[in-house]
């Protein structure tokens, strides 16, 4: 006896979540709750300011050195993570040796580590009498309570987002591709400027720009070994704690609110720059 089963009606489309609707407005509910509901509220509280009480907020001295230090530190930190952890996502994927996994398991501890730990970390490992610090001292080089060591401190807490926008495009990359090359007599410097660079160029800015954003916003781990000095070693992070402590909420959402409108300023120069890249290359 055989039993068969005729479909009425055309063969419905499996999907792995239980609904295009209900999912669609859970996430954007999520998206309006969590992130742009703050976000809108932030800039709404510095809009009540004025523009020119605004202005005259981002623009004392003291706001102005903050911006200074965060913005040179956060290049300088980006800068240093563009190649090391291009450098890093490179001997990850292309390289065999033992501890490798341990290695790259150690990339997401400044994910996972407290910031104010990594910055006490940091500050005893740079201080005159840290492991660090009694080696560059003598020659001059002091890192506690200078830009140079709150560069430092925004490269530790940043550098995965370099390493982990890189690694996984490198892994696509397929070994024909560098064996053709190979084989019409390319170098292997040409054939990572020419091949593999190229491919994984969007994912490399990504990476950066979002190293710099968080930058931007870093404060545990750069308050300990900063110093926290007015006009020297404040960051502007820190100025709109202060600014909050002080019931200067105008204060502090617009130095809050410059730092939001420069971050996004860059990652939307960067999805711009890439969408034009890709462009060009279709």
């Amino acid at each position: 006896m055989s039993i068969s089963f005729k479909h009425a009606g055309p063969k419905m489309a499996r999907h792995v979540l239980p609904g295009f609707g209900l999912t669609l407005g859970a996430t954007l509910l999520y998206l309006a709750v969590i992130v742009l509901l703050p976000l809108v509220a932030l800039l709404l509280k510095s809009a009540e300011i004025g523009p020119a009480r605004f202005w005259q907020i981002i623009t004392s001295p003291r706001a102005i050195a903050s911006f200074q230090l965060t913005l040179g530190a956060a290049a300088i930190a980006t800068a240093f993570n563009a190649l090391y952890g291009l450098l890093m996502a490179w001997i990850l994927v292309r390289y065999d040796f033992p501890g490798r996994r341990l290695l790259d398991a150690l990339m997401d501890l400044p994910f996972a580590l407290p910031t104010a730990v990594a910055g006490l970390a940091l500050t005893a490992l740079y201080a005159k009498n840290g492991w660090f610090g009694a080696v560059l001292e003598p020659v001059g080089i002091n890192v506690v309570y200078t830009m140079l060591g709150v560069a430092i401190a925004m490269a530790f807490t940043s550098a995965p987002f370099v390493i982990r926008t890189v690694q996984p495009v490198l892994e696509e990359i397929q070994p024909e591709v560098e064996e053709a090359a190979r084989t019409l007599g390319a170098y292997p410097f040409t054939i990572f400027r020419k091949v593999i660079f190229p491919a994984i160029f969007p994912a490399y800015l990504t990476g950066c720009m979002l190293a710099f954003a968080r930058s931007l916003g870093e404060f545990g781990a750069i308050i300990f070994i900063a110093g926290n000095l007015p006009m020297k070693t404040e960051i502007a992070a820190l100025l709109v704690f202060i600014r909050l402590e002080e019931f200067d909420y105008p204060g502090a959402a617009a130095i809050a609110a410059t730092l939001l409108l420069t971050a996004f300023v860059m990652l939307l120069l960067t999805n711009l720059l890439q969408a034009w890249q890709i462009k060009r290359k279709s």
